[in-house]
């Protein structure tokens, strides 16, 4: 079996959008906002996608995707991948991942070379496991969950009422954690910080103390105001504070494990298996949130989860999505995944419903994956594209 051809899609959605207001989440663009305007979020939508079908000279046919930087990653593998890989047997992955590591390394190790990386790696086990008639997961160790638990990763800072009544419909749907964003930063003062507690107080007056509470900055804080805000939180039993400060800062990472109060998530905007080693060895986390889609692909994400396992750190991916599930259910050392509950479009983490078929909904807070469907088990929903503009 041999590589035939490979083709790139970005599409870029012209439908319906739901505008994000002030506040809506702290991000990194917020500490410039004074300079700019208070509605930064924009800076961090995903309303665009990159597919990738890689084709083979026995009719199969591999998908991975990308989310970050779409049009510059397509760039990246049509130019600088495919020339790689045409020709080649995809049965060789380690070879071929190290092959598109090595020979982008001066450019690429990071950032979007290992996002167009990561794309071309989905698409390759996607075809491994077609080629051998079973799930992803068995190829990579094979079940070791009954289900997948998921947890609810959709709420926002919106007005208290709303979020109260949000979170209560998570809880009587079955899940049994969810996750919030903090709305305001170093720039908003003592005022914001009372702001951020309100909304964590509303979710946990609204689900009780049977259900988990996640809490994200998305990279929206710094070292001392996150060191203000932990003491606060505290009292209110978060499970985890993800991505308190900037992804480069390994330092202020570690200095907020060692405080000890709140567990510190984080590692969604970190790449291969050498910057987890440094996440790890620096004591940064308590738990670990790569993106398959970014780190480096399943290649990559497959050794930072047992790297993680012997440090005894346990994995969550950021992001549900098969390419996710399919390490989680492989891996004991992931105790649940994260869920994007399909709604209108709005900050794009919700598109990839929009882009294919296949992918689980939750019952009583569960998916699970079939064992009988071979590969990745997704499809492009072609129909769909049509609310898309697509560039070749």
């Amino acid at each position: 079996m041999k590589i035939k051809e490979i083709r790139t899609r970005v599409i870029e959605w012209r439908g319906k959008t739901v505008p994000l207001p002030p506040h809506f989440c702290t991000n990194p663009m917020d500490a410039v906002s004074p300079m700019l305007t208070i509605s930064t979020m924009g800076t961090f939508t995903f309303h665009s996608w990159l597919i990738c079908e890689i084709v083979t000279d026995t009719g199969l046919v591999g998908i991975g995707n990308a989310a970050l930087s779409p049009r510059v990653t397509k760039q990246v593998i049509d130019l600088y991948l495919k020339p790689l890989l045409i020709g080649q047997d995809p049965w060789d992955i380690e070879f071929l991942w190290q092959h598109m590591y090595r020979k982008t390394m001066a450019f690429g190790h990071k950032g979007i070379g290992m996002v167009a990386i990561s794309a071309v790696d989905i698409a390759l086990w996607d075809i491994l496991g077609k080629s051998a008639k079973q799930p992803v997961y068995r190829l990579l160790g094979g079940r070791t969950k009954p289900k997948i638990p998921v947890y609810a990763s959709r709420l926002y800072s919106t007005p208290l009422d709303e979020l109260a009544h949000e979170s209560k419909k998570y809880k009587d749907e079955g899940y049994k954690a969810m996750k919030l964003r903090f709305g305001w930063g170093p720039t908003d003062g003592a005022e914001g910080m009372q702001k951020n507690l309100a909304l964590v107080r509303t979710v946990r007056e609204a689900v009780g103390n049977g259900v988990d509470i996640m809490a994200d900055a998305y990279m929206g804080w710094n070292l001392d105001y996150a060191k203000r805000m932990i003491p606060l939180l505290e009292p209110l039993n978060l499970r985890w504070l993800e991505e308190p400060v900037i992804p480069d800062d390994i330092h202020g990472y570690a200095e907020l494990k060692r405080f000890g109060r709140i567990p510190i998530a984080g590692g969604e905007h970190e790449h291969t298996i050498y910057g987890f080693r440094e996440l790890i060895e620096s004591r940064c986390v308590d738990y670990i949130q790569f993106d398959t889609n970014r780190v480096g692909g399943i290649s990559q994400a497959r050794k930072i989860a047992a790297l993680a396992e012997a440090h005894s750190i346990p994995v969550i991916p950021h992001a549900g999505q098969m390419h996710n599930y399919h390490i989680v259910m492989a891996s004991l050392n992931s105790p649940m995944a994260e869920f994007f509950p399909p709604v209108d479009v709005e900050v794009g983490n919700e598109l990839f419903w929009y882009c294919f078929n296949g992918e689980p909904t939750p019952t009583n807070g569960y998916i699970d994956l079939d064992e009988n469907t071979p590969g990745l088990g997704l499809t492009v929903n072609e129909e769909k594209l049509e609310n898309f503009e697509v560039i070749e």
